[in-house]
């Protein structure tokens, strides 16, 4: 109690307050913007930091990272569009949700689920901070590279219809990534000469492209025969408290697998969350439904990508060792304020962890008084003619596609990808999966190579990884199963 007294008295003010409420409704909005996201969001509200004291750049900084993750599921839901990569997974339920009339039943469940994520992992990080973090550590790169590679695993799982389509379009998104220079080496690869493609391919123009403009040149072709976003029933609905206890399992499955995968460095929120997406395709009641609009689709995706904002703070706080992206900019702000993560803060400054958790609390409810109250303006918006609202779409989306690198290849690369988006639709192919080889692509590769690096070119040195090994048999397992259950229908079907 002494520490929360210690911290109530250094951060409780206006400032502080005001500081908390703005960064949680710039991270919401920017969530919701498709192309900025968590780490464009803290960037742009850098310089504000300058002229304000340590105390309200931390919640400044804390208000935006807790709630632009969510902000992302906004723009999934309504346009089929996720504002953020860590949202990629919710348009898989929450826009054929919407498309049956129940926008504001998805909205309400993306924002419990992101809320219940959130406190969650924020519980863990008060409880076990310095333990954790030490945990984290041993997770070297082949253990993170077992893990990417059991996340990529989830493309078997999120083909409907087909594994072999599903795992082509992974196979094709991992290529994706391996365009560019070679920053191991700094050879050039697969750029066919072409100077345009030297710098590689980023995901966010791929993501935009292939989910946005797909959606908006499809509409576009079909004008007059889609059902009309004012009639989504968009607006903010939660849902029945009987309907979230008997999904009791599905929260909590999510709430663990966020979180623990939040901790480790380098590993981020679109692993935990197609990792959470699998296992509910494995384990839900609702299985089968999943890709149609089942709630157990948003629960998975969003209390996934929101127990890793916690779950990322450990190591952050606790060793000063990023979690991912948006804690890395976290730590900046700290060092420049003068606040050292680490043994420091921990042990000489536990006062200012204390404010820090308290802040997260609040920026979480300020999360969910944000998603109730700006469904309604997107409710408003939604209500303009329908071509109207596809150019304001396809608007942004190319605005969202150029910031991230100020590249004007990334708006070919991003209307390309829309064109093969619609294509694929066409030919009935999943778009999910080229999306998740592209997003765990990066990672995928450099502990793959940090990996070898470290065994000096020796694979054994994976096997014999103590924690590699029971994920490796994991995924193994999680990719025999489809497999050896097809086998099994088809002999039922040739006995019958």
């Amino acid at each position: 109690m002494d520490l929360v007294a210690q911290a109530w008295v250094q951060f409780a003010s206006l400032a502080v307050l005001l500081a908390l409420i703005i960064g949680g409704l710039w991270g919401t909005l920017a969530g919701v913007m498709p192309g900025i996201g968590t780490v464009a969001a803290l960037i742009i509200a850098l310089p504000f930091t300058f002229g304000m004291s340590t105390e309200a750049s931390m919640a400044l900084f804390l208000g935006i990272y807790v709630t632009s993750v969510y902000g992302g599921s906004i723009s999934a839901i309504l346009i089929n569009t996720p504002g953020t990569p860590q949202s990629a997974a919710t348009v898989l339920d929450g826009y054929p949700m919407a498309q049956a009339g129940k926008a504001d039943l998805a909205i309400g469940w993306a924002t419990v689920s992101s809320f219940i994520g959130g406190v969650f992992s924020l519980v863990i990080l008060i409880a076990a901070a310095p333990a954790l973090a030490r945990v984290s550590v041993a997770f070297g790169p082949s253990a993170i590279f077992a893990i990417v590679l059991f996340a990529l695993t989830c493309i078997a799982w999120l083909s409907q219809g087909s594994m072999v389509k599903g795992l082509l379009g992974g196979v094709i998104g991992l290529f994706l990534t391996t365009i560019g220079q070679d920053n191991y080496t700094g050879m050039t690869r697969f750029s066919f000469g072409s100077d345009v493609l030297r710098g590689g391919l980023t995901l966010i123009p791929i993501l935009i492209g292939l989910f946005a403009l797909s959606e908006v040149f499809v509409r576009a072709a079909k004008l007059g025969m889609q059902t009309p976003p004012s009639q989504m029933n968009v607006g903010f609905r939660l849902p029945a408290l009987s309907d979230m206890l008997k999904r009791r399992l599905e929260y909590l499955r999510a709430c663990i697998i966020g979180t623990f995968i939040g901790i480790l460095p380098g590993t981020g929120a679109m692993a935990a969350t197609f990792v959470t997406y699998t296992a509910a395709k494995r384990y839900s009641p609702n299985r089968d439904k999943l890709g149609t609009g089942e709630p157990d689709g948003l629960i998975a995706s969003e209390t996934s990508n929101n127990a890793v904002t916690g779950g990322a703070l450990i190591p952050t706080l606790a060793l000063g060792i990023p979690g991912d992206g948006g804690t890395l900019v976290l730590l900046g702000v700290l060092t420049i304020k003068g606040v050292t993560p680490g043994f420091d803060l921990v042990n000489n400054n536990p006062h200012v962890l204390t404010a820090a958790f308290m802040m997260m609390f609040m920026a979480n409810i300020i999360m969910f008084g944000a998603g109730m109250a700006s469904a309604r303006v997107f409710e408003r918006m939604l209500r303009v003619p329908e071509p109207l609202l596809m150019g304001l779409i396809l608007l942004f989306s190319l605005v969202g596609a150029f910031v991230v690198r100020g590249n004007p290849v990334d708006l070919i690369v991003c209307i390309v990808a829309g064109v093969i988006g619609v294509l694929l639709r066409m030919a009935r192919y999943p778009i999910a999966p080229i999306v998740i080889g592209v997003a765990l692509g990066f990672i995928f590769e450099a502990k793959l190579r940090q990996g070898l690096i470290a065994s000096r070119g020796d694979f054994w040195g994976f096997i014999s990884d103590p924690i590699a090994l029971p994920i490796f048999a994991l995924t193994a397992a999680i990719i025999i199963y489809p497999l050896a259950r097809s086998l099994a229908d088809n002999r039922k079907t040739g006995d019958a």
